[in-house]
């Protein structure tokens, strides 16, 4: 047991191939929905943004954010400007119902990635980033390069969103089944 005060050893993390790898390696006991990794690194108004992605056969959502390499548990601004993009773009391209943010986010493993010079975290813990900036940068730079990445890659872009799809009518049964429920009990 260590004494209060003490720092606890770090743990660094490298993986060959970056952002890409991580999500390959976070998947490697699940089936992948589409073929291809998604990946974007670029500089959008002064952020550095880096999103990896890739759909498996699972229910639950695995969402890893990092803000100037300092894991945030708790996500923040950048996490938002992602999942608002990951909606609208699913939406975009799929012209039945519309998609919510949990029928996006099933069977979802991410890392998102920010590196700003001026930061800000919620908290002295750096669990959750505050910088505003890192919202609208995440926003544009994924949305932008997921739109190009489905055009380019039909084959994945159907898997996607037929995997959506099944979130929804899910999504959408389960609610049914409640409200009869519900109406059963009223009744009785």
């Amino acid at each position: 047991m260590r004494e209060l005060g003490v720092d606890a050893p770090s743990t660094t993390f490298y993986f060959e191939g970056g952002l890409r790898s991580l999500v390959a390696f976070q998947n490697r006991h699940l089936e992948p929905v589409h073929k291809n990794i998604f990946y974007v690194e670029k500089e959008q108004d002064g952020v550095q943004v880096e999103v990896a992605l890739q759909y498996v056969d699972d229910m639950s959502s695995r969402i890893s954010a990092f803000a100037n390499n300092i894991y945030n548990p708790e996500g923040g601004t950048h996490i938002t400007g992602f999942k608002t993009a990951l909606t609208r773009t699913l939406n975009a391209v799929n012209k039945g119902d519309s998609f919510t943010g949990d029928d996006v986010l099933d069977g979802l493993t991410a890392v998102v990635s920010v590196k700003l010079r001026e930061i800000q975290f919620e908290g002295q813990t750096k669990a959750k980033l505050g910088s505003m900036e890192a919202q609208g940068a995440v926003g544009q730079v994924f949305g932008d390069a997921f739109s190009a990445f489905l055009e380019e890659n039909p084959d994945d872009a159907r898997s996607i969103v037929n995997k959506v799809i099944l979130a929804m009518k899910a999504r959408k049964a389960a609610k049914a089944a409640k409200d009869s429920v519900l109406r059963k009990g009223a009744l009785e």
